[in-house]
């Protein structure tokens, strides 16, 4: 760790001059007449429609600033509030037309600064301007994000953009650091997980996510068609890294079980492997018990693959 007193302050003060440059001391900030934080609630919205809570996870803000923000937003027109398309207890939060227009008008002032400031560097140092603030931005969020706090998760159902892709990473990562297996397990992950996506209007199927500041952090699905018989799988089941021991997982593998019997399945299946025993007490305390043991080579490498079943209360 570099402690130079006259680095740090110098890179304090190379702060303080962005944050007034940028327009955050006050004003018309992103020339738009908006507060930093209304700028940046609208611009997350952008990217897809997300709840109120996730939104403050977000900015960091309190949810009570979130709320008075809102309030405003909302008044104006430039955002509307509408229920989750699977739960109507979920309020979700997206751009109106207007909103978007705004939008497209705040990129337009940055992307204005943007061009101004490069164009009185140097040729080649824009790079070195980007390579610094890349370097120093991922330096600061990193900052408390080696662990997930399983009380600020929150566990959402259906589909959400980017859910195959970031379940096949989860499980690719997790699975070639526990066990060892690479591209065919991976490759079998994403096209049983792309397929089953394509089931999930079939009331019987349902898949949830847990969510922390707008990203995928874990996952759960219950398939309620392939095994027939009145038999629920649970599957993709899987939590990040930094989320292992927060509780996200009970939370997650409780939202499952929890429809599996709204639904009445007589029992729920789940297949794992041998040697993951933090998940295996988890299964075995939801009432799960493993029935059946044997080698498999499925994967891509031969494991010793578990079989859990859970009868319906």
């Amino acid at each position: 760790m570099n402690d130079d007193p006259s680095l740090i302050e110098a890179i304090r003060a190379a702060s303080r001059s962005m944050a007034r440059d940028w327009g955050f001391m006050g004003g018309s900030f992103a020339g738009e007449g908006l507060s930093p934080s209304a700028v940046h609630a609208l611009i997350e919205m952008d990217r897809g429609a997300l709840s109120a809570r996730d939104l403050a996870r977000r900015l960091r803000l309190e949810k009570s600033s979130v709320s008075r923000m809102l309030r405003k937003l909302l008044a104006s027109g430039d955002v509307k509030e509408e229920a989750h398309a699977s739960d109507s207890r979920l309020k979700m939060l997206s751009l109106t037309a207007a909103g978007r227009q705004r939008v497209a008008a705040i990129h337009a002032h940055a992307r204005a600064q943007v061009v101004d400031a490069l164009g009185r560097l140097q040729p080649g140092q824009d790079r070195t301007v980007l390579a610094g603030l890349s370097l120093y931005s991922q330096a600061l969020a990193a900052h408390g994000e080696s662990a997930v706090d399983g009380s600020v998760v929150t566990v959402v159902p259906g589909y959400q953009t980017g859910l195959i892709a970031r379940i096949t990473q989860m499980h690719a990562l997790y699975y070639a650091r526990e066990s060892g297996l690479g591209q065919r397990f991976e490759s079998v992950v994403a096209s049983g997980l792309a397929e089953f996506c394509n089931r999930l209007e079939h009331p019987k199927n349902g898949i949830w996510t847990a969510m922390h500041a707008g990203e995928i952090v874990g996952s759960i699905a219950i398939d309620g068609q392939d095994l027939g018989g009145n038999t629920a799988h649970l599957r993709w089941f899987i939590v990040d890294d930094r989320l292992r021991g927060s509780g996200a997982g009970r939370q997650l593998l409780s939202a499952a079980l929890d429809f599996a019997d709204r639904e009445e399945f007589a029992e729920t299946h789940l297949w794992t492997f041998s040697g993951l025993s933090a998940a295996r007490h988890l299964y075995e305390s939801h009432g799960f018990a493993c029935v059946q043991e044997g080698a498999g080579e499925q994967w891509g490498k031969k494991v010793l693959e578990q079989k859990f079943v859970r009868k319906r209360p």
